[in-house]
């Protein structure tokens, strides 16, 4: 089925480079009922819009499932950089990366100001 296209969409060539980094992070336990480059555009919609996930077009997967590789795409491991931010990284979407945090409650405070702001 086609969707319409939304300002936040990567191109399906772009996204052709990241799908490997998005694929690896998935359990594998039955096959997908939705294809992962309308998730993806999904996310990107979410970060670029500012909506709720309840408010995602009904043209995207449920608001459930993107929802879901969303938690498994920004779950932190150690002291690198989430999934999604690396992928966002690859695939030239640098910019969504503030919204990111703000979505996640980070702000774009990082560590070292943190520390400046305990120290005084």
């Amino acid at each position: 089925m086609s969707r319409p296209e939304f300002p936040s969409d990567i191109s399906r060539e772009d996204f052709e480079r990241v799908r490997p980094m998005l694929e690896a992070a998935r359990r594998k336990t039955r096959p997908r009922k939705h294809d992962l480059y309308d998730v993806f555009c999904a996310v990107l919609y979410f970060l670029d819009s500012g909506v709720p996930w309840r408010s995602l077009p009904p043209a995207f997967p449920p608001w459930r499932t993107v929802h879901e590789y969303f938690t498994q795409w920004t779950l932190a491991r150690g002291d690198e950089s989430g999934l999604l931010e690396r992928v966002l990284e690859h695939a030239g979407k640098a910019a969504m990366i503030e919204p990111l945090h703000k979505r996640m409650g980070q702000g774009a405070v990082t560590s070292a100001d943190a520390q400046r702001t305990a120290a005084g």
